[in-house]
């Protein structure tokens, strides 16, 4: 018995010194901030200033640096983490693609396209409170008026060029992708075979506001 126990306890000594030995020191990536766009950092919170306005973003629930690197003039980010490895590296790339992000919507802001699909029961739908809320009507012949508030700069309005189609746009890529999800969700279907029950409204396109 005494054995056994003496070699179960090392092999869990051995496994921790393998999980000590696997994981890093430090990692850490580096981006460099695009022209007309300033970054502002303290302990962990981001303001991404450009053209169309300003975002802030908050890393403090994350163990990580965000720092400007030395003798870049505030041109380039630092995300870096100490004694990570595994899955847990994988939140530095996170924290810079929100940063990108961040850059990509202040200088040409997030558009995206949704359109209406029904088989029998058109779907009416009416922007109003200054183009941010949508309600739904007639889906599926019901009598129920669905009503979906835009998140935060988010604004929607009717396509111009194609017949039964929304364009949500904003800044924050968080906000206009989260008010489509509310958009789509609120039009689920209920009860019935969703494989032949096709209505409501989807995200057909994705894009930027500022177009290249």
């Amino acid at each position: 018995r005494r054995y056994r126990t003496f070699v179960s306890w090392l092999s869990r000594a051995a496994a921790v010194l393998r999980a000590a030995a696997m994981k890093f020191t430090q990692k850490r990536q580096t981006f460099d901030i695009v022209d007309g766009v300033t970054f502002a950092i303290k302990s962990r919170a981001v303001k991404v200033t450009g053209p169309r306005g300003s975002l802030e973003l908050s890393f403090k629930h994350m163990p990580i640096d965000i720092f400007f690197e030395e003798g870049s003039d505030e041109r380039k980010v630092v995300v870096e983490k100490w004694f990570t490895g595994g899955k847990a590296t994988a939140s530095i790339r996170t924290c810079v693609s929100h940063m990108e992000n961040a850059m990509t919507g202040v200088t040409k802001g997030f558009e995206y396209k949704m359109r209406f699909v029904y088989s029998h029961f058109p779907i009416n739908v009416s922007i109003t409170n200054g183009a941010k809320r949508v309600e739904i009507r007639n889906f599926l012949g019901e009598k129920v008026i669905r009503v979906v508030d835009a998140l935060k700069d988010t604004t929607v309005k009717r396509s111009e060029d194609v017949k039964d189609e929304i364009v949500l746009s904003g800044n924050d890529i968080d906000a206009v992708s989260r008010t489509c999800a509310l958009i789509q969700n609120i039009c689920a279907v209920k009860n019935k075979d969703i494989r032949k029950f096709l209505d409501g409204i989807y995200v057909s396109a994705k894009s930027t506001v500022v177009k290249d």
